[in-house]
Order: structure tokens, then sequence, then C-alpha cells
């Protein structure tokens, strides 16, 4: 019988040799749910979620560049998340600056280019300087750009991305009949990358978090019960899978 089931698990486990290479999505999101979830039901303290995640991203990172993936955002830290107990949000305030550290000899040397978007309020000043010493150093990488979103909700960037085009067009540097969705896009924090293909939530919970609202208006929606710490590369092979069967109509027929 473990022969049978291992065989077939090796039939139906995807392999990136198994992709549409002329169908891979330009850029993934990912709504990374369920570490907690996943450490209450080992009776562990939640923190221990948080930990047994960042192994997870390591390795979806690893998957996306062997894959041919460009762009690939990941939702961190919410403006919401402020709310938590401070315990835990300290704890990944530490965990976000020394996972970092810790990764980013093998992010530059993979051609990552890191960068931290969300709003800089509120946000500690050791994360900032975390990030903007990777920054810098990945600054020239081209092989994909790796978003972070820590204190980042779509309504808030939205929110800023209209003040800083009001504040402009009253200094007559923006004209209102100029204002379109290419325009709007570019005061946003993701100015720099093309609206997702694909977005990824795990935990199996069907909502959109305020990640990405504006950007993910025609990106296809990949929900998965896999709570993030079990979110293993045959299950990111899986989704990208799933997308490359989509027909993208972008509303047309």
């Amino acid at each position: 019988m473990n022969f049978i089931s291992n065989f077939l698990s090796s039939i139906l486990t995807p392999q990136v040799s198994d992709l549409q290479k002329g169908n891979i999505p330009q850029h993934v999101g990912i709504i990374m749910d369920g570490n907690g979830r996943w450490a209450a039901k080992r009776h562990l303290p939640r923190i221990a979620g948080h930990r047994a995640g960042v192994e997870v991203m390591r390795q979806v990172i690893t998957t996306s560049v062997e894959v041919g993936i460009k762009y690939l955002t990941v939702f961190a830290f919410s403006s919401e998340n402020w709310d938590r107990p401070e315990h835990e949000v300290n704890f990944l305030m530490d965990l976000f600056v020394d996972t970092l550290n810790r990764e980013l000899g093998s992010l530059n040397s993979n051609g990552v280019n890191v960068k931290l978007i969300g709003s800089r309020k509120k946000t500690p000043d050791k994360v900032l300087d975390c990030f903007k010493n990777a920054e810098h150093i990945t600054a020239g990488n081209k092989t994909m750009v790796f978003n972070i979103a820590i204190n980042y909700g779509s309504r808030g960037e939205i929110i800023e991305a209209v003040k800083k085009i009001g504040t402009e067009c009253k200094a007559g540097q923006v004209e209102v009949e100029n204002i379109n969705e290419d325009l709007f896009s570019k005061y946003l924090y993701t100015s720099h990358c093309p609206d997702p293909d694909l977005i990824i939530r795990t935990s199996g919970e069907y909502r959109m978090s305020n990640f990405l609202l504006w950007q993910s208006a025609y990106a296809e929606l990949y929900i998965t019960k896999t709570l993030w710490p079990d979110f293993s590369k045959k299950h990111y092979l899986k989704a990208i899978q799933n997308y490359q069967k989509r027909n993208r109509r972008f509303g047309k027929v």
C-alpha cells in the first residue's frame, strides 16, 4: 500500500519541468496566512508558526527564481497587524531584521532585488535601516524583484497616492485631465512593477485582506486550505499550474 501511495504521489506531484515555459506569471503576490493556526494545532506559541513560515519563504523565493518569475510580492505585516499583542509585534519586527540580515547574501548571489513596500509611519527604525541596506546592496540585481510588504494596507496606499496627486495638481505639476490609470499607478508603492498576474492565499480564507486591491483588478486568484508553514514547493507549483489553465480575457470575449 505504501509503495502504491508513494508511486501515485510521485506521479501527481508537479515538477518545474511540467510547467508551460511560455506561460509563467510575471508577477506573483502571496497572502501568507495561517501561521497562528499552524502553531495552535501543535499546541505551540504563535511565534513558532512565524518561525516556520520563514523557512517556507526561503523555498518560495528559490522556486520563483527557478521557474522564472520576475516579481514576487509577499504580505508580511499589514497596517492592521499593529493591533496584535505587543510581544508578537516585537517578535515579528526582530524576525524581519534577523531573517533579512541572514538571507541577504543568498538573495544577492541569486540576483534578487529586495524592496520594502508599505508606509514608513510606525515602522521601527531598525527595520527601515535593515531594508535600506538590503535595497542598496541588491539594487542592481535583475533576476527577480522581491517586494516585502510591511505596514502595508492597500486602502492607505491609495489614499496616499490621491494626496500626492492632489498636491501636485495644486502646484501645477499635474493636469487633472491627464490623470488616468497609468499615471495613478505611478504613485503606488508598486510603481516599479507590473500588476500581479496571480494572487495566492493560504489557509483557505476567501478574502483579499486589503492587499494590492488596485493592482489585482485582473489578477487570477488561487486559494488553498494549506496553512502557510505547510506550503511547500509542490503547493507553489500546483498554484502556477492552475494559473496556466486559466483563460485570461481581461473583460474581453
